[in-house]
């Protein structure tokens, strides 16, 4: 592990942010186990929310996914790994609020949670199923608002 990923592991441990994490995959019943660069992946959520086919609390990566399929996608790993990150720059539980700031006004903009959001902008619209409107025509823009939060469902 880098300097860097043990950095944001041990400030996501002291923020509360990764303790949280692993409350609610136990709360939800998934199994955790350790993951590349100081991740804990937590596989076979079940709960209805959020829609996402993965998403991370801290250092843990809550996936819908068995484990054999969850750690064969290193995009959408590294995408929310670098959510992570974000938590650990948020100082933790701060990141939570903000984020649904950025995601309500990226709805209320493209229609989607994800493709005006700041957080998921810096983290990859791509590998998180968004699609970026800057790289799409008009009408494919509005399509993919329709559909990316479907994808996102879908990816389990």
């Amino acid at each position: 592990m880098k300097s860097g990923q043990r950095l944001r592991q041990i400030a996501n441990v002291l923020n509360g942010s990764t303790p949280l994490g692993l409350l609610l995959a136990a709360s939800a019943g998934t199994p955790v186990r350790r993951g590349p660069r100081g991740l804990l992946i937590a596989t076979g959520y079940r709960w209805r929310l959020p829609f996402a086919g993965a998403f991370a609390v801290g250092n843990v990566v809550l996936f819908r996914v068995g484990p054999e399929r969850a750690l064969a996608d290193p995009v959408l790993l590294r995408h929310e790994e670098r959510h992570s990150t974000q938590y650990a720059c948020c100082f933790g539980l701060p990141f939570l609020p903000l984020y649904f700031l950025a995601a309500g006004w990226s709805v209320w903009r493209t229609g989607n949670p994800g493709s005006a959001n700041v957080f998921e902008r810096h983290a990859g619209l791509r590998a998180g199923g968004y699609p970026d409107p800057r790289s799409a025509t008009p009408t494919t823009a509005r399509r993919g608002r329709r559909s990316a939060a479907s994808h996102k469902r879908n990816e389990a």
